[in-house]
């Protein structure tokens, strides 16, 4: 049998299909407790897990879109804000005030909250001080060139947020699947075993199922 996710829903599928679509493995597992109401129940948890596998998959693509949006994002300001990094510490080259505000002088963040916000100072600061904006604008870097920055910024936060949103919203979903699985597969155990009891002497019915008797 194949072991993989998919491959076991696909067996739990088959089995309980021809359980409910054939009389004689109907009535003969119907001996052993599996009615036909019995029978649904196992049909209704494999509906419900592969439902919730295929919502799973849905929320890992929708996260890993937002992912690929917001490195895209951030890339792009980044390379922009670099630059503006580089003519801001020789605009206003011992400038304490303004090295401070704009954060010109350490490393970098690396985490992205971090750099959301010492790049969010920079803009928001370089905008409140006209000193500033005076020493940027002999560079070519202008109150408009700024605000358009600070929007792009804002635009990656927004993208971060979307994507801890769908990251949360993913794992929800594993979790919700992972349950649901968990619950078919302890049905399907018992279910395989009083198959193979009930079907012993129809071995034809149990290969039906896809069940194999154990050497």
């Amino acid at each position: 049998m194949d072991n993989t996710l998919e491959g076991k829903l696909l067996f739990a599928q088959n089995a309980i299909t021809n359980a409910l679509g054939y009389e004689q493995v109907k009535n003969l597992m119907a001996e052993f407790g599996y009615t036909e109401e019995r029978l649904q129940e196992g049909q209704q948890l494999y509906e419900t897990a592969s439902e919730l596998q295929l919502k799973q998959q849905k929320e890992y693509g929708e996260q890993f879109e937002a992912t690929d949006t917001l490195n895209a994002a951030k890339a792009t300001a980044n390379q922009q804000y670099a630059k503006h990094l580089k003519i801001a510490r020789i605009a206003l080259a011992n400038n304490r005030n303004a090295e401070e505000s704009l954060q010109l002088t350490g490393r970098r963040k690396r985490t992205l909250s971090g750099w959301l916000k010492q790049v969010k100072a920079f803009y928001a600061n370089a905008l409140a001080s006209d000193t500033v904006l005076a020493a940027l604008s002999q560079y070519g870097i202008t109150a408009e060139k700024l605000t358009t920055m600070q929007e792009q910024v804002d635009e990656v936060e927004r993208a971060f947020n979307r994507q801890l949103r769908e990251k949360g919203e993913a794992q929800a979903a594993t979790q919700q699947r992972d349950e649901a699985f968990e619950a078919l597969q302890d049905w399907m155990g018992d279910f395989i075993t009083i198959a193979r009891i009930a079907l012993e002497s129809e071995p034809q019915y149990l290969e039906m199922l896809g069940v194999v008797q154990p050497a």
